[in-house]
């Protein structure tokens, strides 16, 4: 016997985002499958950090980190001043800081069961 789903599929499909809308949330979180950018967050997440300061921590070069921030920095998930001649790279907002915490108390919350 099959039961009618017409009612919450009627409920669902009118809240349901645009494809378009789907589509960019799919993209903002592919730049989170990439170790390295990840990396750069949780690092930003800690403290404001220049290119040269990111690449040492990180044990990498610092054309290798720049490439990696203009790809965040696109995404709107980092933002950047200018202290002289010097950039300084922030998370651009605290939905990023959302987004960094609540996957790593997801983490340590499935690790802890």
């Amino acid at each position: 016997m099959e039961h009618d789903h017409s009612r919450v599929l009627r409920m669902v499909e009118q809240d349901l985002p645009t494809d378009e809308l789907l589509s960019d949330l799919s993209d903002l979180f592919k730049l989170f499958a990439d170790s390295t950018r990840v990396k750069i967050l949780y690092a930003l997440f800690e403290s404001e950090l220049c290119v040269c300061a990111i690449a040492e921590l990180l044990n990498m070069t610092q054309s290798a980190i720049s490439h990696q921030l203009k790809t965040l920095k696109d995404a709107n998930l980092v933002g950047c001043r200018r202290e002289g001649k010097t950039m300084i790279y922030y998370l651009a907002d605290e939905h990023v800081r959302s987004i960094v915490g609540q996957g790593f108390e997801h983490l340590i919350e499935e690790r802890s069961r």
